[in-house]
């Protein structure tokens, strides 16, 4: 665990304080995979997500948050979107590395420069959602609703589509 990720870490959870966010946090060692991750909650009742940072041609950010199982069809995601060549990013826009990227990253982009996708799927089996806390050896359960306020807090917006 780095000192960034500690202090991220603990900035959220102040955050989520301030929010009146209730959550669950499960500790487990460093997951580098979902598949490590998942198998650390295995058992727990959750949508295990991804959340994947993208960019496109003219250097717009995306944050596309999905059920892990599903598979992420590019082609669907530019057609809904109207966006252009888009690829798989991680740059300073979150303060996070690979492997830990999820929605709270929003709170390290002062710039507002990233938009927000949320998967109906994901959203319509109406049971938590799941992430890494800004670090990568614990597992936070939150509802959908929550995980909206949270980044309405932040100063963002949010799109629902169905990929």
């Amino acid at each position: 665990m780095t000192k960034g990720s500690a202090i991220a870490y603990q900035e959220l959870l102040d955050e989520l304080q301030k929010l009146d966010i209730k959550y669950e946090m499960v500790d487990h060692p460093a997951a580098k995979t979902t598949a490590e991750a998942d198998a650390y909650i295995a058992g727990k009742i959750g949508v295990r997500t991804k959340s994947m940072f993208l960019k496109d041609k003219k250097k717009n950010f995306y944050l596309v948050i999905m059920d892990d199982a599903k598979r992420m069809d590019f082609k669907v995601f530019q057609e809904l979107t109207g966006t252009k060549r888009i690829s798989i990013d991680i740059e300073d826009q979150l303060g996070l590395e690979a492997g830990i990227v999820s929605p709270f990253g929003i709170m390290n982009n002062a710039a507002h420069n990233i938009q927000i996708y949320f998967d109906q799927d994901m959203l319509d089996e109406n049971i938590p959602l799941t992430f890494h806390p800004n670090i990568n050896t614990h597992t936070i359960f939150l509802s959908a609703a929550d995980l909206m306020k949270f980044i309405k807090a932040q100063g963002f917006d949010y799109q629902i589509i169905d990929l």
